[in-house]
């Protein structure tokens, strides 16, 4: 049951990265560019870590652990900006169906670093992952349409600093706090998105504009809620599941788009759903069946 607790948190996470995709849909819509988003995403989501800092976790860390969060709050940013040039250059559900490919991904590291093959679970659950996306992204309703290169290398490269990031949290500095570990993770991240898109939204009146009120939900459902739930989840369930559990993020945007946006989903997206759902709750399935068939035979014996 401890288990389950962990990999609800992570889908709480990842549910929480679902509504990032509707939220930058109506800051464009209120005329903010996607770098003002982005940048007010982690502004705002960096002084919420602050804050959780100062008056729940004051805790010391080593100069190593210091630096490894750094390191793994690269890949968090650079997941970010990879994503905002694919989306720029491709139809958004071609690019996150490119984002998406993270969950095979994340399998196949996690199997590298054990050096063990995933387990039949994974394996099933990865199949139907793979199958509700392509359905979910509406690729069978783009067929034919020609794609841009860039946007495809970027949305690939996303997907691959995505699973490195879920597996590093996971293995990383395991034992410093998670308020501690999050925010230091999201200082690096938040420096490298200001280096690379200038928060000149900080001076030209963006902010003031409503740029703000972007900026707080962003950086509350895209920052602060999900690192720290993949700070504590991941290390209890493993990177594979981890990432498994990462793809409620589709879903969730796709059910945000028709709630806030009033997007209309096909019947094959509408399956997608479905199918990704059901290659969520497979490996916990069978991890129960599993645990019960063990318990069975102990009482027995």
């Amino acid at each position: 049951m401890g288990k389950l607790k962990y990999s609800l948190l992570v889908l709480f996470g990842a549910c929480s990265y679902g509504v990032l995709s509707t939220i930058f849909k109506l800051g464009f819509l209120d005329g903010f560019s996607a770098h003002e988003l982005l940048g007010g995403q982690y502004v705002f989501g960096w002084i919420g870590l602050l804050l959780l800092v100062l008056f729940f976790s004051r805790h010391t860390v080593t100069k190593k652990q210091f630096f490894s969060l750094l390191t793994v709050g690269s890949t968090m940013s650079m997941t970010g900006i990879f994503y905002a040039i694919s989306v720029e250059e491709l139809p958004a559900s071609i690019a996150v169906v490119l984002l998406f490919q993270f969950t095979w991904i994340g399998v196949l590291i996690e199997a590298v670093a054990n050096k063990t093959f995933p387990s039949r679970g994974k394996i099933i659950s990865i199949i139907i992952l793979f199958i509700g996306t392509l359905f979910a992204g509406g690729v069978f309703e783009r067929l034919g349409q020609s794609l841009s290169t860039k946007g495809i290398i970027f949305g690939l490269l996303a997907a691959v600093s995505f699973s490195f990031y879920i597996f590093a949290s996971g293995r990383i500095a395991t034992d410093v706090p998670p308020y501690t570990k999050s925010f230091l993770m999201t200082t690096s991240a938040t420096l490298i998105v200001c280096l690379i898109f200038p928060p000149t939204f900080l001076t030209n009146g963006a902010l003031q504009a409503g740029l703000w009120k972007y900026g707080l939900f962003l950086g509350l459902f895209g920052v602060v809620v999900p690192v720290i739930c993949f700070s504590i989840g991941v290390p209890k369930v493993g990177t594979g599941l981890g990432t498994i559990l990462g793809a409620a993020e589709l879903p969730t945007a796709i059910i945000a788009s028709i709630t806030l946006v009033h997007e209309a989903v096909s019947p094959l997206q509408w399956c997608g759903i479905i199918c990704i759902l059901l290659g969520i709750a497979a490996p916990q399935y069978l991890t129960m069946r599993k645990e019960k068939r063990k318990s069975v035979q102990h009482a027995v014996s």
